[in-house]
């Protein structure tokens, strides 16, 4: 197992990837990475059968001429977590509709449902504590601010890479005053998920204006969480496309590509969007 992770660690490093934030940007270092954490799963399990437990930190086994030799485990739960949540983004996809069949890596999908929620991410709030104290701080320097706020980035691979973009912008926005009355009941993760979800209804928004489809019902269709096989289920995915403003649809199409367009081929053109949409959980609109 030890062997293994120093195989990832120097997979992760020789790709200029630090403390694990994200993955590869190769396919094959992503194929390698699948396969190696495959790889140490199986043993996990083997030594999970044999008493392994990642409360213990040191290991000694006595060999049959009497020798002892003591063994301790160089990966901890937390990264090992942080692992596997790195290996889950080589399957989903922002709106959980891509399917084995589009992953171009050997995936094993038990590995997949691996529980990464126990990831302790108090560490990572108490370097949040840390950083914004030091902005109100008129005795800390620029020199320890950087520390500070570094030191919070690193223990931003307890996130997804979604979670990670709107950290960064929220950070970005303390620093420059833009959110000058934070509760201190909340913690980073929580100002994430409230990014997130603005960003979100942003998106919807802007989406629904531009495409002149209806947006409660575009709401409605992204909390199902559909997928190829059953978005029309009971004729739902039509009645959202007959929800579509044509006109405004049109405008939209002709805008983007620059040429007219004919009546006849709007209709294809807003199923592909839509799906586009629904699929990837929503993008930012031209």
């Amino acid at each position: 197992m030890n062997s293994i992770y120093q195989d990832i660690v120097e997979l992760f490093e020789a790709a200029g990837v630090e403390n694990f934030e994200k993955l590869p940007d190769t396919d094959a270092e992503k194929a390698q990475f699948a396969k190696l954490f495959k790889q140490f799963n199986d043993f996990l399990e083997a030594a999970k059968i044999q008493g392994f437990d990642w409360n213990k930190k040191v290991y000694t086994f006595k060999h049959e001429d009497g020798t002892k030799r003591t063994v301790r485990p160089t990966l901890d739960k937390n990264t090992y977590l942080i692992l596997a949540l790195r290996y889950k983004e080589l399957f989903n996809s922002p709106g959980g509709g891509v399917r084995v069949g589009d992953v171009p890596y050997d995936i094993d999908t038990h590995l997949t449902e691996i529980n990464t929620g126990a990831i302790d991410v108090n560490y990572m709030n108490s370097r949040f504590d840390k950083w914004l104290k030091s902005l109100h701080s008129d005795e800390a320097t620029e020199d320890v601010k950087k520390k500070l706020l570094a030191d919070l980035h690193k223990t931003f691979a307890t996130l997804t890479q979604e979670e990670q973009k709107y950290a960064n912008i929220f950070l970005h926005d303390v620093e420059r005053g833009d959110v000058t009355v934070l509760d201190s009941k909340k913690t980073l993760r929580d100002y994430i998920a409230e990014y997130q979800e603005n960003a979100k209804n942003d998106r919807i928004r802007k989406f629904a204006t531009a495409v002149g489809v209806d947006e409660a019902m575009l709401r409605t269709f992204l909390n199902l969480h559909v997928t190829e096989d059953n978005i029309n289920e009971f004729g739902r995915f039509d009645e959202l496309k007959t929800s579509v403003d044509r006109n405004i649809a049109k405008v939209y199409f002709e805008r983007i590509e620059n040429t007219t367009i004919p009546p006849h081929k709007i209709q294809m053109k807003i199923d592909n969007i839509l799906r586009r949409f629904i699929f990837m959980g929503g993008f930012d609109i031209e």
